[in-house]
């Protein structure tokens, strides 16, 4: 009868650890995406701060042009082709948030229309460049 409460408290004991290791497991968690945000180049500096909001550590812009023609600019009522596209790397959980709020800046600011979508990262190398790309403060390197 002893053996066999010690033997639950022995079981209980490895599922606590169990769970708590896997609480801590925040890379299979929280995955990282990149967004891509093409802008006009004029409005790069407003989107540049506004994703920086979504607890985004890491962009890089890079300046672009426009492929459509002339006559199709003024077709559309276009007539700067200067872009940038933006590249963040941001968390997973984020990203809805993000983009709901891009949608409405894209619809709401005047001459402020672009295009956001993601590219799923599949592999970072070492929890250090996890922790810092996903702007995880709690990603320490551990001091012996």
């Amino acid at each position: 009868m002893a053996q066999k409460k010690i033997s639950q408290k022995t079981d209980e004991a490895k599922n606590k650890i169990k769970s708590a290791s896997k609480n801590k497991n925040v890379v299979q968690n929280n995955r990282l995406k990149l967004l891509v945000t093409i802008v006009g180049r004029n409005k790069a500096e407003y989107y540049l701060d506004l994703i920086q909001s979504f607890d985004v550590n890491v962009q890089c812009v890079v300046v672009a042009h426009g492929t459509a023609n002339e006559s199709t600019l003024e077709l559309l009522g276009l007539s700067d082709s200067e872009k940038v596209v933006i590249l963040s790397v941001i968390q997973e959980n984020k990203i809805p948030d993000a983009l709901c709020a891009l949608d409405e800046k894209f619809k709401s600011i005047k001459g402020g229309k672009g295009v956001a979508c993601t590219i799923p990262l599949t592999s970072v190398i070492g929890a250090l460049i996890y922790g810092f790309l996903s702007d995880n403060r709690e990603t320490v390197k551990e001091s012996n």
